[in-house]
């Protein structure tokens, strides 16, 4: 039978089998360390429960949190679930639009922030009587802190009032509302319940057999259920946890805490690989031919497949020459890097395995709590370029056009106060649609291979999914960002955004000359360069997919600036539209050209028959 768990369950098995750890969880304070023992955890989180009832909040209501990741987000998640209260995680990076959507969407009580910009942001907003905490230790505003000390002293008078919500709370009960990031429209607010969660947390903790001697990083944003549940799959399992607030201080903090697994976004494995290939360029010619060798070496890797002695002998010697110093410089201890969020680079894969480090590549979404499969770090469970195999008590079809269709305990109880959306994504058999095209292998490995939503036409007819192209697009190193279009066109072409500090070393050693990035963008020598890139990809493609004209834009594109989400997807309408004057540019001659042959081609003119006057009779 099914083990049904809510989240406040985790309190009591960190109490029965690691009772005695001194770092549970772990967070810094002006730059130290600080530490917060198993004993701190429990305590701590059932005094915020005590402190949170003392103030007047009660079962049901719903709270958020907007802050970078720290232990008192944990600590106060746990609170919250403690007294049945539904916690909202938003994230900080968002517009005061989206604020002000959410907080009023889900009648919001009372926001937890993390830092007086964001305090500022959304006092700003009209939200109404909405009241606000701080999270942060020695703080001037009233907080998270403060409500703790509060609970310690009313401890005696709410202990069996929480003790009573906890024994009436189902494990099918609502735990959470998290707000879709999106590409398009408004955020959807998805309700998960304890089950959900915990489910999934049981479910994925057959991936690895790391346990509570070892320790994690936790950076990707905790308001995202990704790194949420994960957060919980290492509590269950009594890894210690060490909050990363500051993205700039990580390789620091990996090289202070030793981690042996973390989380992490294709992205940033980009981007280390970038570093990684970026100093080898560097390095003196004897060297630097050593180095790529041992890359190219690492690039044919795959811990699954059989190969010969020769190849094996070469392994062996790029580990000891250059790849196993590469992993020294990441971190030894580092044994497995879980990736997820977005489509994976099978290379990434392949050269963080010949370093010795197991990528791990899952997906899932946050409607299903949120995974649907994934590797697992055995012999034989781990397929490169695929999600891995299907979690333990999830179903998974492929309908007719290809969609990756769900059922299990991890599916979400649906969109908060949007009843008609949940009807669009859940059929009337219970299948949750995800909108993803995938195909599983006869060994049960899930491929993906696009978004549904994505997948366009051109006007010959011919599919083309952009997914696909972009990733192979990107594992250039000039290429940041790429963005396929052609829908209804008788091509395909891409917007590129440039890898502009590759770039700007790129100009240098050519004596390429500019005044700023919208110059270089125009600069015949880099545009034939690019071509270059586009024209290796081509060579992979069929006819109909090959990129037939490209467009450099001048700008970087982030979640900041609003050409991606907070999850480092792109948000193809708002880049089509900021766009839109490129775009019509690239296909403007042959819309044209194509109008006038209709206009011909549909004109017809009645030349009345004229006998002719030199034929008799």
């Amino acid at each position: 039978m099914e083990q049904k768990l809510r989240i406040f369950d985790l309190l009591e098995r960190y109490n029965q089998l690691y009772s005695d750890k001194s770092d549970a969880l772990a967070g810094k304070v002006n730059g130290e360390w600080i530490t917060y023992s198993t004993q701190d955890y429990i305590n701590i989180s059932h005094n915020f429960a005590y402190g949170l009832y003392e103030l007047g909040f009660r079962k049901g209501d719903k709270i958020a949190t907007i802050t970078n990741n720290r232990p008192e987000w944990n600590l106060a998640d746990m609170g919250f679930a403690l007294s049945g209260i539904i916690h909202v995680p938003v994230y900080s990076s968002i517009s005061a639009e989206e604020y002000q959507f959410i907080l009023q969407h889900a009648d919001v009580k009372a926001v937890f922030f993390g830092n007086a910009a964001i305090e500022k942001k959304v006092s700003s907003l009209e939200i109404g009587e909405i009241k606000t905490f701080s999270l942060l230790k020695n703080s001037d505003k009233y907080g998270f802190w403060d409500i703790v000390e509060l609970g310690a002293k009313n401890r005696e008078k709410y202990s069996d009032t929480i003790n009573n919500i906890k024994e009436n709370i189902s494990a099918d009960d609502m735990a959470t509302i998290i707000y879709t990031s999106g590409t398009t429209g408004n955020p959807k607010g998805v309700m998960l319940s304890h089950h959900n969660l915990m489910s999934n947390t049981i479910g994925t903790t057959k991936s690895h057999d790391l346990d509570h001697n070892h320790r994690t990083l936790s950076f990707l944003p905790l308001n995202h259920v990704y790194e949420r549940m994960v957060n919980y799959h290492f509590q269950y399992k009594g890894l210690s946890i060490y909050y990363v607030d500051n993205m700039a201080s990580l390789v620091k903090d990996i090289k202070d805490v030793k981690p042996s697994i973390f989380n992490t976004v294709p992205r940033l494995l980009e981007k280390i690989y970038d570093g990684i290939v970026d100093k080898g360029r560097n390095l003196p010619l004897f060297s630097k031919i050593m180095f790529f060798w041992a890359i190219n070496v690492g690039l044919r890797y795959d811990r699954e497949r059989k190969f010969r002695p020769y190849y094996n002998l070469k392994l062996l010697l790029a580990r000891l020459l250059v790849l196993n110093k590469i992993k020294k410089n990441l971190g030894k201890q580092i044994e497995i890097i879980v990736s997820g969020g977005a489509s994976l680079q099978t290379r990434l894969e392949r050269i963080f395995g010949a370093i010795g480090i197991t990528i791990l590549q899952g997906y899932g979404m946050t409607e299903t709590s949120p995974v649907i499969a994934v590797n697992k770090n055995y012999k034989g469970e781990v397929r490169m370029g695929t999600v891995g195999k299907i979690i333990e008590n999830t179903e998974v079809m492929i309908a007719d056009d290809g969609e990756i269709l769900c059922k299990g305990p991890n599916q979400m109880i649906g969109y908060y106060n949007q009843p008609e959306l949940t009807k669009e994504v859940i059929d009337a058999e219970g299948w949750l649609h995800t909108g993803d095209i995938g195909e599983i292998d006869k060994d049960g490995f899930l491929k993906i291979t696009d978004r549904k939503k994505e997948i366009f036409k051109t006007s010959s007819g011919k599919y083309i999914a952009p997914q696909v192209i972009e990733n192979k697009l990107k594992e250039s190193f000039f290429i940041e960002q790429a963005m396929v279009i052609g829908e209804n066109e008788k091509f395909a072409s891409s917007l590129v955004s440039p890898n502009f500090t590759f770039l700007h070393d790129w100009c240098s050693r050519h004596k390429i000359t500019y005044r700023d990035n919208k110059e270089l963008v125009q600069i015949p020598e880099v545009v034939a360069r690019y071509q270059k890139e586009i024209n290796k990809v081509n060579k992979s493609l069929s006819d109909h997919e090959k990129i037939k004209r490209i467009r450099l834009v001048c700008e970087e594109w982030s979640p900041a600036t609003g050409e991606m989400s907070p999850t480092l997807k792109l948000k193809r309408n708002k880049i089509s539209n900021k766009y839109s004057h490129i775009i019509d540019e690239i296909y403007a001659a042959d819309r044209d050209k194509d109008s006038k042959n209709t206009i011909v081609n549909n004109l017809k003119i009645n030349i009345p028959k004229v006998g002719n006057p030199l034929k008799k009779g």
